[in-house]
């Protein structure tokens, strides 16, 4: 699919509901050409060769919103067919590309089976750093690109803007257009909350895109597609979830007296009582009900992993914890 110059390649998973899930965004033309997150290990040949078809002869960067599994982790693949390459991402993001091992253990805790079938991610050689010329974030400038910090669904999160075009990762949530287009205002959004979550600084990072001036026209999703409608009111949008979504939780948690532990099907019935909650006070994450069934059971799925780092947040302040 190709728009405003850009393409989005979409990488579909063989797990249930990851069709239309994985945004890679290329642009393959002009003075410079990018790949924006180009996804899991598995997807790899795949990419490169809708890449190649698209014309793609020289790849200058690589930009990584961040280095999870899904966004980065063919990132050693790419450098192989393109070795000319620069990638760009947050600093403290580079030593899981040079040495996966701890990325790829933390993706098989987190993820469970999905880790397996997105893959295995390979090292970039360190014998070959310099001539990959993994750079600072402050090169992008120097292509015309600004790079925002934008911590929250991971510490090491970044945003790139591209003029009009602001690729926002997943520092706004999970995104669909449920098939009425980019400029419709009855779009599908969910919060992406990682398990350890700090709301107050997944909502400065939205604070910051919000401050842009001009405000980019278009935002283009990590999980799925681009929106070119109401941008400050969508961004404003994902950062009231988080507190609608926190409201939900408390309220669960004060009626059950905190999170139980041992009652078999007591998960099952928090979640569903927090997502019933959420659907009442959130508008977005509510029309979830019009995606097709398949991917209504992923979202279910992922949503559980957001509620997991919300209850986490809130269980460790009523702990004291930090």
């Amino acid at each position: 699919m190709e728009q405003a110059g850009l393409h989005l390649i979409d990488l579909d998973q063989p797990l249930v509901g990851q069709r239309r899930f994985i945004s890679c965004w290329a642009r393959v033309d002009g003075p410079v050409t990018y790949v924006v997150d180009p996804g899991p290990p598995r997807t790899a040949d795949f990419l490169i060769a809708s890449l190649r078809e698209l014309g793609l002869e020289k790849l200058d960067l690589i930009l990584l919103t961040h280095v999870h599994l899904d966004h980065g982790g063919c990132t050693a693949r790419l450098l192989e067919a393109w070795p000319g390459a620069k990638v760009i991402c947050h600093p403290s993001g580079r030593p899981h590309l040079v040495d996966p091992a701890k990325l790829w253990a933390g993706s098989r805790q987190v993820l469970g089976a999905k880790a397996e079938v997105y893959g295995e991610p390979q090292p970039v050689p360190a014998a070959a750093l310099a001539e990959f010329a993994l750079s600072d974030v402050e090169s992008a400038a120097a292509f015309g690109l600004v790079v925002i910090p934008t911590p929250g669904h991971a510490p090491h999160h970044v945003a790139f803007r591209d003029g009009d075009d602001l690729f926002v990762g997943e520092a706004a949530g999970t995104f669909s257009t449920l098939g009425k287009g980019p400029r419709s205002e009855a779009y599908y959004l969910r919060p992406a909350t990682p398990p350890r979550f700090h709301p107050r600084v997944a909502q400065a990072s939205l604070d910051r895109l919000l401050a842009l001036d001009p405000l980019p026209q278009r935002l283009r999703f990590a999980h799925h597609g681009w929106f070119e409608g109401d941008v400050r009111g969508l961004l404003l949008a994902a950062r009231g979830q988080v507190d609608l979504w926190l409201e939900a939780c408390r309220q669960a948690l004060a009626a059950r007296r905190g999170l139980p532990h041992t009652e078999p099907g007591s998960e099952d019935e928090l979640f569903a009582d927090i997502a019933e909650q959420a659907r009442v006070r959130d508008a977005h994450s509510a029309r979830g009900v019009e995606l097709p069934v398949d991917i209504r059971e992923r979202e279910r799925d992922f949503t559980r992993q957001s509620l997991r780092g919300m209850l986490g947040f809130l269980l460790e302040q009523a702990d004291g914890s930090p």
